[in-house]
């Protein structure tokens, strides 16, 4: 059976990704005037990367992010989109998170990954084949720290004497907690084995769509062997939206700035070959459900596909994209609040409800008001006018 949570939640997972030649400051200040917009329109959560190299993603701390985005906005969650873990002493990110903890009065979420970028573990000179049991270590203690324990603890790249968060979290037990998994199992694993979350952000890749269900069976397994238990409502998945008030605008409004993206970031920057059986154009993209873009009515129906691929989930973010201009980017938000989120946050059911109600007995409901107003007009001795006769005729009423 397929899991459907009471309300679903939305947001973006911003990389970001600004092209080279771009003003840094400005494309930073956009992010945040983003998330800013994302919070009036109701948006649930806003993840923030954290990069180091290769000139597309300049986030180099979430944590900063958060802090700043905290005081301009009122709702919306904030999270590391992700923390690369073994680039960070576990005490030192975990104390510092405690206190987003507490400034953001209980909206922050941490978000952890193995640094998926491997120019920047290159720079670092950490091992690539070390990075995945280095966040599983490194979860595990800070975990155990946010619980409020005393670690002493040696390894091969850190070192605890005696270690206590001076802080309790402020939110009981500890802020949300997700995982990144892509292709590995290593994501997965970890997340079920410490009872947390999964952030999937790989969905959007070719074979990303079958993989969904291996992915929760993984998670599902290591957490039985661990002993936890986890849930869909905290599995999140990650994908490229662009909505406009018409499926041909939609594809027009960014065809050129997907093709431009994945060939200057994927290819040129990052080094990965073309497919030469995947087109990339927005209709085979799309086809493949590599993306949703089109009109609200399309992101409801795509909403649903994955609901069934996946066995469900709790939140679907929108990767962070700057696809097409400013304005045609932001009306797209603008779109998927007004008439997508409705649908799956029990928000549209009643009222349509109402709605239907009233059209199917408006003659028993607004009869009584016709003849009340016609009595009103004999009672003063004034003559009903003939365009309220026609209008009660047209009405049936």
């Amino acid at each position: 059976m397929t899991y459907r949570p009471a309300r679903m939640r939305f947001g973006i997972f911003l990389a970001p990704f600004h092209r080279l030649g771009e003003n840094p400051t400005v494309a930073l200040q956009r992010d945040l005037e983003l998330v800013d917009h994302l919070d009036r329109l109701d948006y649930d959560e806003a993840w923030f990367g954290e990069h180091h190299s290769a000139g597309w993603e300049l986030i180099a701390s979430p944590e900063l992010m958060i802090a700043a985005s905290a005081q301009r906005t009122k709702h919306i969650k904030l999270g590391t989109g992700v923390s690369s873990l073994p680039y960070h002493h576990p005490f030192m990110l975990a104390d510092r998170m405690v206190q987003l903890d507490h400034m953001t009065r209980g909206r922050a979420m941490f978000g952890v990954g193995p640094g998926a970028l491997t120019s920047d573990a290159y720079m670092l000179g950490i091992d690539a084949l070390t990075q995945r049991a280095r966040m599983d270590e490194a979860l595990g203690v800070i975990l155990r720290l946010f619980r409020g324990e005393t670690v002493t603890m040696e390894t091969e790249w850190f070192t605890m004497r005696e270690a206590r968060l001076q802080l309790a979290p402020y939110t009981h037990p500890h802020m949300p907690v997700a995982v990144a998994s892509t292709f590995s199992p290593a994501g997965p694993v970890t997340a079920g084995k410490h009872g947390v979350g999964i952030l999937s952000v790989a969905v959007s890749q070719p074979g990303g769509l079958i993989s969904l269900g291996k992915t929760w069976e993984m998670a599902e397994e290591a957490a039985a062997k661990a002993g936890k238990t986890i849930s869909r409502d905290d599995w999140r998945l990650v994908m490229p939206i662009h909505l406009a008030d018409t499926r041909e605008q939609a594809f027009a409004d960014v065809a050129e700035g997907m093709l431009r993206w994945n060939k200057e970031y994927f290819e040129e920057t990052l080094g990965r070959p073309a497919d030469p059986s995947n087109p990339g154009d927005v209709e085979s993209t799309v086809a493949r459900g590599g993306a949703i873009i089109g009109t609200p009515d399309d992101a409801i129906e795509a909403i649903e596909r994955l609901l069934e691929l996946s066995g469900g989930f709790g939140c679907l973010l929108g990767l962070a994209h700057e696809w097409t201009t400013w304005e045609k980017t932001i009306h797209s938000y603008e779109l998927w609040a007004r008439y997508v989120a409705p649908r799956f946050q029990g928000q549209y059911e009643r009222i349509a409800a109402s709605q239907k109600f009233v059209s199917d007995n408006r003659t028993t409901i607004f009869g009584p008001n016709a003849a009340a107003i016609g009595k009103a007009f004999i009672d003063a001795g004034v003559q009903l006018p003939a365009e309220m006769i026609n209008r009660m005729q047209r009405g049936n009423v």
